[in-house]
């Protein structure tokens, strides 16, 4: 007999992340009247800032500037100083030639707009910005995302947009309000932005295959850097550039990395959200907590659909082990085999089709290319209600193979669980790290 772990009967979609999200909740009504700046669609500046300067940040507003030219790299802001030095020299160097292509220069971030420390961000939406690009740890997210939209930004959020259910809704809250204010919202999931994939997807729900019967996405890959600690540094520093090995600021590899696949199983089955998911996983090749943090390395996930169907997902971070990231779409008259990298799109069955590689714009490129153009004509696109289900999903699917238990979607959505501190501070007091024992770890 399995436990379930379901919804109590307080379905509310509240949150209570932290003082600042409270407050911010109050607070939402009266700043609705905040809205966007028109801008003309030849030559008027947009300007944009960058809230997290590692290397998918730095990635992301080298794809903004070339998203236009006339996109203005105006302010970066970090938590570290130092991160914000080797961002910028790479940033620099993209202005530079972009400038002798646009005869326009870019990148016009001041000393005075390079702001660093825990309230950088707020800083940095304070600046003049129109845009924002979200590129910190995900435990910052919800609470970053709801400053800029109240603020009256559009903002593109890299993936995942939370790590626990109270930060989901904050977001689903925050995309809302962004709805209501003609804000444009674009989430980091690039796959939906491949416009191979895009074509395959949408024979797939014109019934290519029939009904949709399961879908099987792996996300099987090695292992990542660990940044070893330097003299002075508290075990919050540590933790705060080791990020991604932390469940509280990442979310652990399945919520951080495999989310793409898991989005991708959403894609598939049209972002109708699962029943419930049952998750086994472990760690075994990671050793020395807290060292190499508190993350699982493997995990295997089952979500189940209200019709029957179901969505098998395979995540692990292991040197020297078999590699891959594919999908396979099972309907009720054929099979879709998908290699997004190839890119190999075959299905077979009542249909057989091949999908013709096509070079196109990438997908990265993409993303920003879409959230410019739509800020320009006044067209917002707001990916929140699926993004937000994406990330939720990642995140019950590392709670049921955290706790041995089912998970069911609501329970996971009104969760009361709140991962890390109420209060970041580098001499602060860093979370305690242990591991999560499947069957002695409890549900919140």
């Amino acid at each position: 007999m399995t436990e379930t772990v379901t919804d109590p009967k307080n379905t509310s979609t509240g949150f209570n992340r932290r003082q600042f999200m409270k407050s911010s909740a109050i607070m939402a009504p009266a700043v609705l009247a905040i809205g966007p700046r028109a801008f003309a669609s030849d030559d008027s500046t947009l300007k944009f800032g960058l809230i997290g300067c590692g290397g998918r940040g730095t990635g992301a507003a080298n794809q903004a500037l070339r998203a236009d030219k006339n996109n203005v790299l105006w302010a970066v802001a970090d938590a570290f100083e130092d991160r914000i030095g080797g961002a910028m020299g790479l940033l620099r160097a993209e202005g530079e030639k972009l400038k002798a292509k646009h005869n326009s220069n870019q990148i016009q971030v001041t000393p005075e707009r390079q702001f660093s420390g825990f309230d950088a961000y707020q800083k940095l939406i304070d600046s003049g910005v129109d845009v924002v690009l979200l590129a910190t740890p995900p435990y910052f997210r919800p609470e970053q995302l709801r400053a800029a939209i109240d603020a009256g930004k559009h903002v593109f959020s890299e993936k995942p947009m939370a790590v626990d259910g109270p930060g989901v809704r904050s977001v689903m809250e925050s995309a809302k309000i962004a709805k209501e204010k003609n804000l444009s919202l674009v989430a980091g999931f690039c796959w939906r932005f491949k416009e191979n994939d895009r074509q395959f997807v949408k024979r797939l729900h014109d019934g290519i295959i029939g009904d949709i019967r399961a879908v099987y996405t792996d996300y099987l890959t090695g292992i990542l850097n660990t940044h070893p600690r330097k003299e002075g540094w508290t075990d919050m520093e540590f933790q705060l550039r080791n990020w991604q090995h932390f469940n509280w600021l990442s979310g652990d590899h399945i919520a951080e990395q495999a989310v793409h696949s898991i989005d991708k199983i959403n894609w598939f089955m049209n972002d109708v959200a699962p029943v419930k998911a049952i998750s086994v996983g472990g760690r075994q090749s990671r050793a020395d907590v807290p060292r190499t943090g508190d993350v699982f390395d493997h995990f295997g996930v089952i979500f189940e659909y209200a019709d029957g169907a179901r969505g098998f997902h395979l995540a692990r971070q292991s040197a020297n082990c078999f590699g891959r990231n594919t999908d396979y779409i099972m309907g009720s008259k054929g099979i879709a085999d998908v290699n997004s990298w190839g890119p190999k799109h075959v299905v077979t069955g009542e249909n057989n089709w091949t999908g013709k590689r096509r070079h196109m714009n990438g997908m990265y490129q993409q993303e920003h290319d879409e959230l410019f153009a739509a800020i320009r004509k006044g067209e917002p696109i707001n990916d929140g209600a699926w993004m937000a289900q994406s990330t939720l999903m990642a995140i019950m699917a590392r709670m049921s193979a955290y706790t041995g238990k089912d998970v069911s979607f609501e329970a996971a959505l009104n969760s009361k669980e709140v991962l890390g501190p109420k209060v970041v501070a580098l001499n602060g007091e860093a979370p305690r790290i242990a591991t999560a024992i499947p069957g002695q770890t409890k549900f919140a």
